[in-house]
């Protein structure tokens, strides 16, 4: 049996990796400023992490969701002391995708609606409803376009405006920072007038923070630049540190009733060990701190290389603009310079989502390479 050849692939196996590097079969050293889509939150390998899930290995990796599974509460616990939402509900699931499905979910069984409300160069997964919710025609296919989706602009007040206040809306959709459209962040005043809409139609507002959540943009969640709260969090990618884990945040207004959601692998002991291993070290270790340093310090001297244009971004989760297409870049900095970065939908945009303890002296590696492959 062959693979299902539906990627495109650099020709470079890491076979291992530690810390924030990665090394192939020979030996070579590759620094990860990509996080594999940023999901390496405390980077590869950590001592810890492997410990905590081989401890959980010798006693039980797995049974069903039919019996209590105590470390799936130790794991919630822990996740809403450090993300400020101690009070909310968890439904624990296996990636972003699903995360984004099952949140949809839960917005229509809360107002009985269903169109759901977008925005342009938005991702939110390959799934039935969340594939429908992507803006790209490119992965969307005949079984997928049923949903009843709404899509506008970011920063369209007006237009969002009057697609809520015609009350028929279930949920908005919205990225803390969009991440495969090219690092574009909504500001405080649209999330903020978004929040004003939904109050008044009883409209749901979820934040997809799969990507940009767990401490990656030097808060525990992009929308915590802002005031705004949410009524429900999708969360995935840095929460397992590469172990698939995604999960619902969701606020109590919201009532469970038996059988609304479920999964045969979502929240099993691994999985749950995973992520909680992942939330002791980035407390342990101060990493949305560092997030929040050294992405400042990557923005700050990137935008005085003269070949570009903008950059945007919060923390570690950062897109350098260029006015060319970055293929041939991207490509010179992992053969030439042994840097793993990350591409977008806008082909100009670099994307950088390392591991959020990287060090000043491996931001330092980075631009060093960029600046000679620019000179």
């Amino acid at each position: 049996m062959n693979l299902f050849e539906v990627y495109s692939l650099f020709d470079i196996e890491p076979v291992r990796a530690e810390g924030n590097y990665v090394f192939t079969q020979d030996g070579t050293k590759y620094l990860d400023m990509y996080g594999g889509h940023a999901v390496i939150s405390i980077g590869h390998s950590h001592p810890d992490y492997k410990n905590r899930i081989t401890k959980q290995l010798n006693k039980i990796g797995f049974y069903s969701n039919s019996v209590p599974i105590g470390i799936q509460q130790e794991m919630a616990e822990k996740l809403g002391e450090l993300s400020g939402y101690p009070d909310w509900n968890l439904f624990l699931c296996n990636s972003g995708a699903e995360a984004n499905e099952n949140a949809l979910k839960v917005a229509s069984a809360y107002n009985q609606r269903k169109k759901v409300f977008v925005f342009e160069k938005g991702f939110h997964g390959r799934t039935s409803l969340a594939v429908a919710a992507t803006d790209n025609p490119k992965i969307l296919l005949p079984v997928n376009e049923g949903a009843e989706i709404i899509r506008l602009p970011l920063e369209d007040f007006d237009g969002a405006e009057s697609v809520l206040l015609q009350q028929d809306v279930c949920c908005v959709l919205i990225e803390g920072i969009q991440g495969v459209g090219g690092i574009n962040i909504p500001t405080i005043n649209f999330l903020s007038h978004l929040r004003k809409l939904c109050d008044q139609t009883n409209t749901v507002l979820i934040l997809d923070e799969i990507q940009s959540g767990f401490g990656r943009t030097g808060k525990f969640f992009a929308h915590q630049h802002s005031e705004v709260v949410p009524d429900v969090i999708t969360i995935a990618k840095g929460m397992g540190n590469g172990f698939p884990v995604g999960g619902v945040m969701i606020h109590p207004k919201f009532k469970a009733q038996p059988g609304m959601l479920g999964t045969t692998f979502g929240g099993n002991h691994l999985a749950c060990s995973a992520a909680l291993a992942v939330l002791e070290i980035i407390e342990k270790e101060s990493l949305i701190e560092n997030a929040d340093k050294i992405g400042a310090y990557l923005k700050e001297e990137l935008i005085s290389i003269p070949q570009v244009k903008e950059v945007r971004g919060l923390g570690l989760m950062i897109g350098i603009e260029f006015d060319f297409e970055i293929a041939d870049l991207r490509d010179e900095l992992l053969y030439s310079h042994h840097v793993f970065t990350g591409s977008s939908s806008n082909k100009k945009v670099l994307r950088l989502l390392p591991p959020l303890g990287i060090k000043k002296h491996e931001a330092d590696q980075f631009l060093n390479a960029l600046k000679e492959v620019l000179s």
